[in-house]
């Protein structure tokens, strides 16, 4: 087990054996000892393991290990192998803390429900505008209307999809992974990225868990995000925004809209054509105009706020409260010191921001 550890935790920091040696004080060969289950490092050693790999201690015996399965990437060809190792071990470790602290509540409380699809959903689906109405019925089921989703990540998680935010994809080479973990549906976001990327990658990845298996003839990525488009920017909302028909659109426009629905400037000209508010020659020339002003890389004014995920931690003090913990378990659940907890759970670092 703390062989399986410490390979995983060097990979989610991006270490070689030599750095993490370096690090430690030791050996790359007592490195490679540890990670082949030949040596075990002794109490000061595993201290300072624990130390340069950003973990505690007991997250080598931690006895829970699980596998990502049906996992799908959204990340440029050209993403490092190393940058993958990273993203991988930092999801699977916050994917066994969530598994460990579910399995601490009693079988009779259910902290989180099951993901389960609507029935009404088609068997399979042939065309974009079949992907429209699934979107469709998705909302529809989710009892979201037309509106704009104020809060995606809260959304989803209140049906079941396990959220993950990492900070390990810095230089824009990742954007996300749709997956599952003990039976769970998984979505994984770059905490890096600006919110309306996040939520487009998020609606990315919810489409992957809804379409899997249903496509015929259709490209799944693409599908995907034309499910993403449908699902943050309904037809109705846009034509009610932007009107059936233009022959231009402001920039203004496309900036409130953003802000409004949480979708990109440029994903807002991508509905205006799919819907058929402008034409394709507009269209193409507002791509120009992008690419000739660098929109496609950052957007004009400000960006749309990040998502955040809040229900693990509010999980972990809701078992601690109703003592299906206690606080050493709810601190190495967080992933910080006893010390560090003590300060959180009183509001210290609260009032200390205020004062």
């Amino acid at each position: 087990m703390f062989a399986t550890r410490l390979k995983q935790a060097r990979k989610a920091a991006g270490l070689s054996m030599s750095a993490l040696a370096e690090k430690v004080g030791i050996s790359a060969n007592a490195i490679k000892k540890y990670e082949h289950g030949i040596n075990m490092p002794s109490s000061g050693n595993l201290i300072e393991l624990a130390r340069a790999l950003g973990v505690r201690s007991e997250y080598f015996f931690r006895p829970i290990k699980i596998k990502l399965e049906d996992v799908e990437y959204r990340k440029h060809a050209d993403t490092p192998k190393n940058l993958l190792e990273q993203i991988n071990g930092d999801v699977i470790d916050q994917a066994e803390r969530w598994i460990e602290l579910l399995n601490l509540y009693p079988n009779s409380v259910k902290p989180v429900p099951r993901f389960t699809l609507p029935c009404s959903l088609p068997g399979s689906v042939n065309s974009f505008e079949g992907i429209e109405a699934i979107a469709k019925i998705i909302r529809d089921e989710w009892e979201l209307g037309q509106s704009p989703i104020p809060d995606l990540i809260d959304t989803m998680e209140s049906k079941g999809i396990m959220i993950i935010s990492t900070a390990k994809a810095n230089n824009k080479k990742f954007d996300g992974l749709a997956g599952v973990a003990e039976g769970i549906p998984l979505v994984v976001i770059s905490s890096h990225q600006p919110g309306d990327r996040q939520r487009f990658t998020l609606a990315h990845e919810l489409g992957h868990l809804v379409l899997r298996s249903r496509l015929i003839g259709l490209d799944e990525e693409k599908a995907c995000n034309r499910f993403a488009g449908a699902f943050l920017l309904p037809r109705p909302a846009i034509i009610q925004h932007l009107g059936a028909y233009r022959h231009a659109l402001e920039t203004r426009e496309l900036y409130m809209l953003k802000h409004e629905f949480g979708i990109s400037m440029l994903a807002i000209l991508v509905r205006s054509g799919q819907c058929g508010i402008i034409s394709d020659n507009l269209q193409k020339s507002y791509y120009m105009q992008f690419n000739k002003d660098r929109w496609r890389t950052q957007e004009p004014g400000n960006p749309y706020p990040n998502e955040k995920t809040i229900l693990y931690k509010q999980l972990v003090y809701r078992a601690l409260g109703e003592s299906y913990i206690g606080e050493s378990k709810a601190a190495e659940l967080l992933g910080i010191s006893l010390s560090s907890f003590h300060k959180e759970r009183k509001l210290e670092e609260v009032s200390a921001a205020i004062n």
